[in-house]
């Protein structure tokens, strides 16, 4: 089985504010809605993972129960501040959690696995982060600076082509930072 692990945020089906507030190129919010799910759906296949990093839906709890129903992939949401409506329908999600900290298998990563942190807020720091864990968020976006000497960086889908990040395309970007462990000449 090639599963593959993708990260998003920030969708906002069903809000019509966020086309002007976002500047996104739609219409209309039905528009942009139907364009999220093609988006979502060509890059996504059913048997992948997709970590959503909150606000996926303002739209009324039966419209929200139709976008998903419409998307591929298993589903874990980290929850946003605009998350009431997909919390009406929890059974679409493998998980709902307010953090979480992923630990994938990467043969590049030290001892075989990357450690992510996944919250819905960026952060300045987090758990290990001098060590090399890497930090993905949404809620801003992209209307924070993105720190190049940080390994984090805002996977909302204002920032991305209005679409979900594959674990590739994040690690591609994520270490083309000038990041350096701040304690790498002592001992820890």
């Amino acid at each position: 089985m090639n599963q593959k692990i993708f990260f998003t945020s920030d969708h906002h089906f069903g809000h019509t504010n966020i086309i002007k507030f976002s500047e996104r190129p739609f219409a209309t919010v039905e528009e942009m809605d139907a364009e999220l799910i093609k988006r979502w759906n060509e890059k996504v296949s059913p048997r992948d993972i997709v970590y959503h990093l909150g606000d996926i839906s303002l739209a009324r709890p039966e419209r929200t129960k139709e976008i998903l129903d419409q998307l591929n992939g298993s589903i874990f949401l980290v929850k946003g501040n605009h998350d009431k409506s997909a919390l009406s329908y929890t059974k679409r999600f493998e998980w709902i959690k307010d953090y979480y900290e992923l630990s994938v298998e990467d043969q590049d990563a030290p001892n075989g696995r990357q450690k992510i942190i996944l919250f819905h807020y960026a952060m300045k720091v987090w758990r290990s982060s001098f060590r090399g864990t890497w930090h993905l968020y949404g809620h801003s976006h992209g209307h924070l600076f993105d720190d190049e000497t940080s390994r984090s960086f805002d996977v909302g889908v204002d920032c991305h082509n209005y679409e979900p990040l594959s674990y590739d395309e994040v690690k591609e970007r994520i270490l083309k930072k000038d990041w350096k462990a701040p304690f790498a000449d002592r001992e820890l």
